[in-house]
């Protein structure tokens, strides 16, 4: 097993410590002599970058957001001069201004072997064949993926997103043994070789690399069971870097090993900011080691997990499968609800297929929740109305809210190549 370790991931305990101090001293000067934000955001705390003596002192100086980077729009937190920035990067911006992400050509070269060193870990090899069927663009997951499958020596078929019957015809055809897609696009890669008539196990397809979004055990048993593969989970987020902050390995799914000798993690109370202990579940916030060109300090994700020793890489501390994002919560009558919770009785009830969307509405004073979900083609009517009242009982009995229940025809909810939008907020627009 060794063999197939690099260097960083056979540090030992003390030796991985004093890497990661040294480095985020470093990354602290460099960031207060150069980014105007990090400066004025360390003075009004009153810290200096010299206060950090302990890998614990982080924990005193202030968080970084998306708001933050947003204000800084568009290169504002940048550490390097422009000419020094080989590749820009950005979000969707579909909610604001995007928050944009430059890469020097170090930080590229950190970022392959990051996404190798992942892709090792998920189990492919050099030679094998990898189907990248993330978005290729502004969007880190496709290039992100692209190159780092390069770095490990494997072919590379930049499938992109969307054509899923062309996507169908190029796993037939070129005969992949890799994956890697968002896990609610697979399921419509699946959809549609089953529709071709196309058994999904026949194929060549041996493991899954899924990442950007929230998925569920229940969705890893689905995808493993109807396309017989591997279903393993990748983590990352633009912001940070794009994907191949961590990852989970193939032997033992059991969370995400981050490379903590790039990104150094905290959980913390997603309400008070205290930082909790490893074992406790709160909000993931990174702070990048080695980036040069945006670096971030304590960078709050909103997702939800929490720390746990190392298993299959003992040297990285692994993050638990991440549950949701705080800002997905929905408080529904005063109950917490996550779009995940649903996407577990959604993906054990017959009769509908893995893809739903949660409608708020207002009636009257109070906020109303309705699930739809889309039936199987080959459900019949009594199974769809069966399937209705299944979800509902599951809602109500495993969250502990009423929901309105809507089985809808087969592939009528918008599907997506990238992250799925799970919630629609309709209050207030109601007329």
């Amino acid at each position: 097993m060794t063999e197939l370790l690099d260097v960083g991931e056979q540090l030992g305990p003390e030796e991985l410590h004093a890497q990661q101090l040294e480095l985020l001293r470093a990354t602290l000067r460099r960031v207060y002599e150069r980014v105007p934000f990090y400066r004025a955001s360390f003075d009004k705390a009153g810290m200096h970058p010299d206060d950090c003596r302990s890998l614990a002192d982080l924990a005193r100086f202030p968080f970084t957001t998306k708001t933050d980077l947003r204000d800084n729009y568009p290169f504002g937190m940048f550490a390097v001069p422009e000419t020094d920035v080989r590749r820009l990067h950005a979000s969707s911006g579909t909610t604001g201004l995007p928050t944009v992400v430059g890469y020097t050509e170090n930080d590229l070269s950190m970022w392959a072997d990051m996404v190798a060193r992942s892709l090792r870990a998920a189990g492919a090899r050099p030679g094998h064949k990898i189907h990248v069927a993330y978005g290729y663009g502004l969007f880190t997951g496709g290039l992100g993926a692209h190159y780092g499958a390069e770095r490990l020596g494997c072919t590379v078929i930049p499938a992109s997103g969307g054509m899923t019957a062309r996507q169908v015809r190029l796993i037939q055809d070129f005969r992949p043994e890799v994956i890697m897609v968002t896990p609610s696009y697979m399921l419509t890669i699946l959809d549609e070789f089953e529709r071709q008539g196309v058994d999904p196990r026949s194929t060549s397809l041996k493991v899954g690399v899924f990442g950007a979004e929230p998925w569920t055990e229940e969705m890893r048993r689905e995808i493993e069971e109807r396309f017989a593969i591997d279903a393993v989970d990748i983590y990352g987020l633009s912001e940070v870097m794009g994907p191949g902050v961590a990852q989970e390995c193939v032997e033992t799914k059991d969370g995400l090993h981050i490379w903590e000798d790039q990104f150094y993690p905290e959980v913390v109370d997603p309400i008070t900011g205290e930082v909790l202990p490893d074992g406790e579940q709160g909000e993931l916030v990174f702070t990048s080691l080695t980036k040069e060109a945006m670096p971030v300090i304590r960078y709050r994700t909103r997702d939800l997990t929490r720390l746990l020793p190392g298993t299959a890489r003992p040297s990285f501390r692994r993050m638990e499968k991440v549950t949701g994002r705080s800002d997905d919560m929905v408080i529904l009558r005063g109950v917490n609800l996550f779009p995940t919770q649903v996407e577990e009785i959604v993906l054990r009830t017959p009769g509908v297929a893995p893809h739903f969307q949660l409608r708020l509405t207002r009636e009257g004073r109070m906020d109303a929740l309705t699930v739809r979900a889309e039936a199987r083609a080959d459900a019949t009517a009594s199974e769809r109305d069966a399937a209705a009242r299944a979800i509902a009982t599951g809602v109500k009995d495993g969250i502990g809210v009423s929901v309105t229940v809507e089985v809808v025809a087969p592939e009528t909810l918008e599907r997506s190549v990238g992250k799925i939008k799970r919630i629609v907020d309709l209050r207030g627009r109601e007329a």
